[in-house]
This record gives C-alpha cells, structure tokens and sequence, in this order.
C-alpha cells in the first residue's frame, strides 16, 4: 500500500478489551486508511469497519507506519474514540438568510452560539436542518451509498427564485434538485418551512406544500414554524411578527392540507410548531394527527405529548390510596409552554392536599418578548424575575434552558450560581410529563 497522503484522524482513546488494544494501537496514534480506502470522517469510518476482515493503515506518533490486519464480526466495533467525533470540521454556512437566528444575536456572547452550521452528516446525527446550498454532489452520492438517513432539510419555499432570497444565495434555487436525488434513491427526508411574514406564506405556503407532497412517502412530514425575532435586528431584512389573524390563516392552510393528504395518503404530512396555536388561542391537536410525533425538536406537538404524558401519569396518581404531602415548591417556565404547565400543576395539587406549586411565568428580556420558548431563556432573566418571589423548597426547571450536558445557561450562567443566587434548590426536569409529574413530587 502506498503511502497515504492524507494526514489522518488522531486517536484520542482505545477502549479495553477491544479488538484495537489487541492490535497494539494507542492514544496519539493517527488512522490513515481503511482497506485502501481514505477515511474522511466518521461516515466513511463507520462504512469501512461493517467489514469482517479490514486492513488497517496506522502511523504511529514517530511516523513509522503499521499495516494491520483484523477479521471480526460485521457488528463488532473497533473500539476506537476520536479526537474529533465528525473526523472532520464542521461545515459552516455561507448563506445569509433573512431569517437566520444568529445573526440576531447580540455580541459578547460565547462563540460557540455564533457558529453557523449547515452539514449534512449532522443532519443524519443530530437532526440537524440543512439547505442543500453546503452539499456538494460529493456528498450526495455518498448519502446515498451509505443510505443515511431521515436527511433533514429547510426547504423554506419551493419557489427557486424566492428561495434565493430567502437564503441570499444565487445558487439556493438550484439545489433543490439534490432533494430531487435523494428522493429518486428512496433516502427518507423530514423538511422545514420557516414562514416569514410577507415573504413565504399565503399562496407562497400554499404552492410549497402542494410541490412538496409530490415527495410523500421518502419526505416523510414537513413543519411550519414561525420566524424567530429577537431585538437585535437592526440593518437586517425588515420582518414583521405575525399576529392572531395570521396565525388563524396559517393553521386553516396547514389543516386544509393535512385533510386533503390524510385522506389520499393516510398521513397528515404538513405539521403546524406548537406557537402557531398559542398565537391564534387555539386547542392543540390530538395526538394522532402528529404522525407520531417526527418533528418534536422542531416544537412540532411537544406540548400534546406532554399533557399525554402528565394525563397517563396523573390517571395512576388518581388510583393511590393515600395522596398527602406538605411540601412548596415552583417552576419556571417560557410564555409558550406557561399555561399548560399551570394546568397541570392545578391539577395535582387538587389531587394532594398540602402541595403547593408556585407557576412563573418568565418574559425573554434578553433576546425579545416575541421569543417565548423555554430553551431561549436566559440564567439572568429567570433569576432577575424569580427575586423576592417565594419559591419553596426547589426550584424546577426544564433542561432544554441548559447547554447539552452541561448545567449552563445560554448567557453562561450556572446552575450553582442561580442557586446562590436565589438561595433555593434548583432541580432540572426532563421534557416529558412523567418526569414532570416525578419531580413535582419528588422523595415525598
């Protein structure tokens, strides 16, 4: 085997009693190659080691170069962690949407928030939205040999002339043919409308759900979310929010459709996010129109699987003999989700004498009040608004205002210093109802 040329992925750990201590490979070593294959990122990585017998090419921290080889099970992984969990760097966007959240984001913040992505392979490992605009037919063609999938994708309008406008990307429009090929290849999609006032919706919305069911059954839902707007929007594209009426509209679009589809096709497809109901005060959907629930890291029928959820767990409470407890405690909540999380703590309380739950709600200061989703919360509003309020015992709070497995806050507040802060225990939630319920009454 030649040489390789490329530099390759450093080896941060080899798990023991794995098949890569067996072949002597340490931290620091460098993989180059797989059965002559380079490895380019974790997807390739992953593709070549499905084989039973591999021909691994390693260069170790002197630069000697050790060709192994290994015959194992299809399944049997090697046991290697990298550096770097993609192998590669994240791929940054270069549209300018009109509508993109970071560029509405105010400055001094930690840098990480300002990273904008738009890579595929984190579509297929996080869920991760992309426009098509950062993927090249390299990558494409590669999606398809390794079937990833669901690929999810912001389509945002299927007009090609509006949607390089949207994206301020003269090449936006073309690339909606790489969804053309993902669907020839049968790689199942979930897409994404961002509706902005003005611009997409109205006959515009109409014309995208209507070319986008031609994808049904590989595009398997798409959501409709309203724009994001915070208070840092100056020099940017001027974007209204939607009012009451407008969200009556959107919602009478979006269940024309899903009647119209449902009856064809058995599904309902085009899903509205949970904030179209608050801003129009209506009822949420049942639960069998969500489709089993394909788009809840979008806000797309959380807020019904939670009150299911509570509703399970409450029916169970109801069967207990005994039902006391003495304890105060509160919760913390955004505008979106406040008034169902006061609807079930009503609930409970009701149902045990001596509990008592105080329910806040906290308006985003920091980025807007237009922005009324938990996860959007910052340490410094929740702990300016809960300041001589009484909060019992605890404090609960959900972990969608965290930093993935980290207990800070997007404003790098953290949860010791609220703690010290506000001198009460401060409890993170999971986002379903049973836990809801668990930690309401939790040790009781």
């Amino acid at each position: 085997m030649e040489k390789s040329k490329q530099k390759g992925h450093t080896i941060k750990e080899v798990l023991p009693g794995s098949i890569a201590m067996e072949l002597e490979m340490e931290a620091g070593d460098r993989l180059l190659a797989i059965n002559d294959e380079e490895i380019r990122d974790i997807f390739d990585y992953q593709y070549q080691v499905e084989n039973e017998y591999l021909e691994i090419l390693v260069e170790k921290p002197d630069k000697e170069q050790w060709l192994l080889e290994v015959e194992k099970e299809e399944d049997e992984d090697l046991g290697i962690v990298f550096e770097n969990g993609l192998m590669d760097d994240y791929r940054t966007c270069r549209n300018k949407c009109i509508f993109c959240f970071i560029d509405q984001m105010p400055k001094g913040m930690r840098d990480t928030l300002y990273f904008k992505d738009d890579d595929s392979r984190l579509s297929f490992l996080q869920g991760n939205y992309v426009t098509l605009t950062n993927m090249s037919d390299y990558d494409v063609e590669r999606i398809i040999r390794y079937r990833l999938s669901p690929i999810n994708i912001s389509f945002q309008t299927m007009n090609p002339a509006l949607r390089c406008k949207m994206l301020n990307n003269r090449f936006a429009g073309e690339a909606l043919k790489k969804a053309d090929r993902l669907f020839e290849a049968g790689i199942a999609m979930n897409g994404q409308i961002v509706l902005c006032k003005g611009v997409n919706d109205k006959e515009e919305l109409r014309y995208s759900i209507r070319k986008l069911t031609e994808y049904i059954p590989v595009l398997e839902s798409v959501s409709v979310v309203p724009v994001g707007l915070s208070r840092y929007r100056e020099g940017l594209y001027p974007l209204e929010p939607f009012t009451a009426e407008d969200a009556e509209n959107v919602l009478e679009t979006i269940h024309e459709f899903q009647k119209e589809i449902y009856t064809s096709r058995g599904v309902h497809f085009v899903h509205a996010s949970d904030e179209w109901y608050l801003l129009a005060g209506r009822e949420l959907p049942p639960k069998d129109n969500y489709d089993g629930y394909l788009q809840l890291e979008n806000g797309v029928g959380m807020l019904r699987l939670l009150l299911d959820e509570f509703e399970e767990a409450y029916e169970r409470l109801k069967e207990e003999p005994e039902r006391k407890t003495d304890r105060s405690l509160s919760i913390a909540t955004g505008k979106l989700a406040y008034p169902y999380i006061l609807k079930m703590t009503e609930k409970l309380t009701a149902l045990f004498p001596g509990l008592t739950v105080h329910v806040y709600e906290i308006t985003n200061h920091f980025f807007g009040e237009m922005i009324t989703v938990a996860g959007l919360l910052t340490g410094h509003d929740i702990i300016s608004q809960l300041q001589d309020k009484p909060l019992g015992e605890r404090l609960l709070l959900s972990q969608n205002m965290l930093r993935s497995g980290e207990e800070v806050f997007l404003d790098d507040v953290t949860v010791a210093e609220m703690e010290k802060t506000l001198q009460v225990k401060v409890d993170i939630v999971k986002s379903s109802g049973y836990d809801f319920v668990e930690a309401v009454l939790k040790n009781r």
